[in-house]
This record gives structure tokens, sequence and C-alpha cells, in this order.
């Protein structure tokens, strides 16, 4: 029990004082998941206001295809970025593996489902209220899903909310193509998985608070957002 209590006086201590392998670890684990976030979002919200506009032969499909998507194991897409990524790979020239930005592959590949899937669902309801207002001003595909894209920006911004918090926790896919190298592919999901290993519960602790910090600030946004929302409907 003291020891427990010993590793926990140790955690706070480092995150008081900013510890730099704490801060370090931290840095990269926010800017690995924002910048896969921010590719995500640029694929995933136009794939999802052109399916909730869009009615063609196979949409049903897609629309269970991309719902699947969205439960993709962690594991299997690290390891199909590995095999992308490594030397006897397609893209093994680049030299990628083992980097930040295989890091930033891997998740962007895991979040843009849940992107697209989610704002599908977002704008298809929005789109429902404005299909007559779009006719009326003849609009096209493009400026509609402009149109939806825009007017949804407060749901959409939960979305995106969303997939950073899916991106933050995860820990398979980023060990794989991450590797998990001290001081260059550290991140706060893989550092308590190896700090837990070896014993060091007053790293993995700190670490561990920082991260329950980050979701419930991501929850709060989500909320806030939400309530913002709802307001500006309303008013």
């Amino acid at each position: 029990m003291q020891e427990f209590e010993s590793a926990f006086g140790l955690a706070f201590d480092l995150i008081l004082r900013g510890d730099r392998d704490l801060l370090e670890i931290v840095w990269l684990s926010l800017r690995v998941s924002i910048s896969a976030v921010l590719l995500a979002c640029l694929i995933g919200l136009p794939l999802g206001a052109y399916l909730a506009i869009a009615r063609f032969r196979g949409r049903g499909t897609v629309i269970v295809a991309l719902n699947a998507l969205m439960g993709l194991p962690p594991v299997v897409v690290g390891l199909i970025v590995y095999l992308h990524l490594s030397r006897a790979g397609p893209l093994g020239f680049l030299g990628l593996l083992y980097t930040p930005t295989a890091m930033i592959i891997a998740q962007t590949i895991l979040i843009t489902p849940i992107v697209a899937a989610l704002s599908r669902q977002v704008l298809e309801d929005l789109n429902t209220e404005y299909a007559e207002q779009f006719r009326s001003f003849a609009l096209s595909r493009a400026q509609a899903m402009q149109v939806l894209i825009w007017d949804g920006r407060y749901s959409l911004l939960t979305v995106a909310l969303a997939g950073f918090g899916r991106a933050v926790a995860e820990v398979g896919a980023v060990m794989i193509v991450g590797g998990n190298i001290d001081h260059l592919t550290r991140v706060m999901t893989t550092a308590i998985a190896l700090e837990t290993s070896r014993g060091e519960l007053a790293l993995a602790l700190a670490l561990g608070l920082v991260l329950m910090v980050i979701a419930l600030a991501i929850n709060a946004a989500v909320q806030g957002v939400r309530l913002s929302a709802e307001r500006k409907a309303y008013a």
C-alpha cells in the first residue's frame, strides 16, 4: 500500500514540476493525434457529406461498409501499414516506418471511417431539412455539400473531438508502426504499457492521469459544443 501511495506521490511530482520526459511524450501524443484528426477530417467530412446527398446504386452497401470500418481492429491497421512501409513493402523506399509520420498514417486510417460515418449521419438529417431549399436555389452537389458542412459545423466539431478521443487513446497500431522508441515515437499509451511492464509505476501513473484529464476535457468540450449548438438552434 505504501509503495502504491509513493508511486502516486511521485506521479504528481512529475506532473507538477513538468518533467521533461513526461512533457515530451505528451507533446508527441498530441501532435500525432491532432495531425491524424485533421487529415481524417479533410477526407472524412467531404466523404460523409457526399454520402448524405448522393443517391446511387450500391450506396447502402457503401454505408454499411463504412459503418463496419468504424470497428477496425487497431492491430490489423497497424499490421497493414507496417507491411506497406517496411523495406519489402511498396512504400518502403520512403523510410517512414518507426517514425511519427507512420503513426499519423495509422491513426488517420483508424479515424477516417469514424469521421465519415458519423458526419454522414449528421449531414443526412440536415439534408432532409434543406433538400427543398437546395432544389429551389438549384444548387450543385458541391455547393450543397459546402452548405451542409458549414451549417452542421457545431455537430461536426463533436465528430472531430470524438475522433481525437479515439486517436489519443490508441495503442496497438502506433506500437506496431512506431516501435515505441524513446525520444522518437513513444506516446502516452505505449509509454504507459512499457513503464507498467517495467514496474516503473510513477511515470505510468503520471501519463495515465494526463490521459484521463485529456479525456475529460474532450468530453467537456463535446458537451459544451452540443449545448452551444442547441442554444443557437433555439435562438
